[in-house]
């Protein structure tokens, strides 16, 4: 229904914000990194929204970023994941980093999430794998998403760029995009790795 609400930002919690626009005040349930993210009260705002009709409830979600919300609409497409499932992972990792996640097979880091057991991680990288390419996961790397109130440093921007190139020489080489996801994950980056490095160290991880 809402595409975005852009407006005053009235209050702040731990799962919810109040954003004033038109004289309305809109409270939107958010997850705990989206609201660290935010500017302080009384600073403008621009948050994305997802809509939620139900015979008891209408709610709304927001995100600071178009991808966060887009990665919410496909986690809540798996069973058993509903959108307080889908706001408690993407409060312990990013819209990139469930990519890196599900292309990985790396069912740990998303059962962190609050609420979200071994098989449940499990089931999102079984339904989610199909719906995440390895380009939507290297364009993430390639380029960084801002958010408010958050810069991305040159030094982050670099190791992220070089890790995409690495995955995509592995692919080149004919490893699987979840197995070189996987193994340039494990590789620690030096201050002075270069993508060669990066893929050299990768490749120990294959074997």
């Amino acid at each position: 229904m809402y595409a975005y609400i852009k407006g005053t930002l009235e209050e702040v919690a731990e799962d919810a914000v109040v954003v004033e626009a038109g004289g309305i005040g809109y409270n939107i349930k958010v997850s705990t990194s989206t609201a660290e993210l935010l500017p302080g009260v009384g600073n403008e705002v621009r948050i994305y929204t997802y809509t939620l009709v139900r015979e008891d409830a209408f709610s709304l979600f927001g995100f600071l970023t178009r991808d966060d919300l887009e990665i919410f609409k496909k986690l809540i497409t798996v069973s058993g994941i509903g959108p307080k499932g889908g706001l408690a992972i993407l409060s312990v990792m990013s819209a990139d980093d469930l990519r890196f996640a599900v292309m990985a097979g790396d069912a740990k880091a998303i059962s962190k999430a609050p609420g979200i057991g071994a098989k449940t991680a499990e089931r999102v990288i079984l339904e989610l794998r199909d719906k995440i390419s390895l380009e939507d996961t290297l364009k993430g790397l390639g380029e960084p998403a801002g958010t408010a109130g958050a810069v991305v440093s040159g030094a982050q921007g670099g190791d992220n760029l070089m890790k995409r190139e690495a995955i995509e020489a592995l692919v080149a080489l004919g490893y699987s995009a979840s197995d070189a996801t996987a193994a340039v994950k494990k590789v620690e980056i030096a201050e002075d790795a270069t993508s060669e490095t990066i893929l050299k160290l990768a490749l120990k991880h294959m074997f």
